[in-house]
């Protein structure tokens, strides 16, 4: 298969230069279980399109520090490829932004997290499944790092997933959306080294709690199985 990559990650900081960008990360994340496909990375956060999606099998779309509601051009345009991708059946997965982004999109609202910043290992319920979801724990764990969330979902929308700080941390729509408010592209040492990018952002409690919970490990290779798994059933 080929995947379009929509980069909406518009931190261009030296941390972000000394670390693979996000293109390369959601390339290695589906490349883990499906090595013989291929992506490619469209910067949709400058303004880069990509301006033909029949030549794509699927999207995903990365997440970002910047909010869905910041009212910025390049998002305004992204909600619009977003509404127009569903109503053409152009399979999507969204990851954080991405999922905020869908959510917003379709008639949903996004606002900001109750308790301040969710950042680590977040245990996410599983309370309904999708066929593509097969072999993934009732209990899933995966890295976060997000101030905002899907106060209300799209009114199609199926919640997949709730944790203890959001209850729609992931959903489908039909069988051609799939979306998730983590971040099953980034690695144990990638998060481990964001948390000390954030001591300021987080302060000492939460940064103490977020490297705690890296002792635990994630689920991002049956995740990552599950986002292959869609993008196939999608196709079929």
């Amino acid at each position: 298969m080929h995947l379009a990559i929509l980069m909406t990650n518009t931190d261009e900081s030296a941390f972000a230069d000394a670390h693979p960008r996000d293109g390369a990360k959601f390339t290695d994340m589906i490349r883990s279980v499906r090595p013989d496909w291929t992506t490619e990375v469209f910067a949709v956060k400058d303004g880069i399109f990509p301006g033909d999606l029949a030549r794509f099998d699927g999207v995903m779309i990365t997440g970002s520090p910047a909010s869905v509601n910041d009212g910025d051009a390049w998002t305004a345009r992204l909600l619009d490829l977003i509404r127009a991708m569903v109503a053409e059946g152009v399979p999507i997965f969204g990851a954080c932004y991405g999922h905020q982004a869908v959510a917003k999109a379709l008639g949903g609202s996004v606002g900001a997290n109750a308790g301040g910043f969710v950042h680590g290992l977040d245990r996410n319920d599983v309370i309904n499944r999708m066929p593509w979801m097969d072999g993934l724990p009732d209990n899933l764990h995966l890295y976060a790092s997000h101030k905002e969330q899907v106060t209300v979902p799209p009114a199609e929308a199926r919640i997949l997933t709730r944790s203890e700080a959001a209850p729609v941390t992931g959903m489908a729509i039909g069988t051609k959306v799939y979306t998730t408010q983590h971040h099953p592209e980034m690695s144990r040492d990638f998060i481990a080294a964001l948390t000390g990018e954030m001591v300021d952002t987080l302060g000492p409690e939460a940064t103490d709690a977020a490297l705690r919970s890296l002792d635990s490990p994630a689920d991002g290779q049956p995740f990552a199985e599950s986002v292959a798994r869609f993008f196939e059933q999608a196709a079929s």
